[in-house]
């Protein structure tokens, strides 16, 4: 009879011991999930400030029949020797 009593006690903590280990396991698999939400969350947000599609460039187009009129630059031979003495 003790020994009856003694297994069913030592299955009984094993059983228990492995749903608290369960329960541990969820607890971090939610919490995780949720970061890595909040992480998708603001990559997405960011996505879209960063996609040109919803930007209005027109205020800084240049016409083209303007170019005509800017005169090219000559450069003489660049030499990047005296600028680090």
């Amino acid at each position: 009879m003790k020994i009856f009593i003694l297994i069913s006690t030592i299955c009984l903590s094993l059983v228990l011991a492995n749903n608290t280990n369960l329960i541990t396991k969820e607890k971090l698999l939610n919490n995780q999930l949720k970061e890595n939400m909040a992480k998708e969350k603001q990559y997405s947000q960011e996505q879209v400030f960063y996609t040109y599609e919803y930007y209005d460039f027109s205020s800084v187009e240049v016409n083209p029949e303007s170019l005509d009129s800017v005169p090219e630059l000559e450069l003489d031979d660049l030499d990047m020797d005296s600028v680090y003495d």
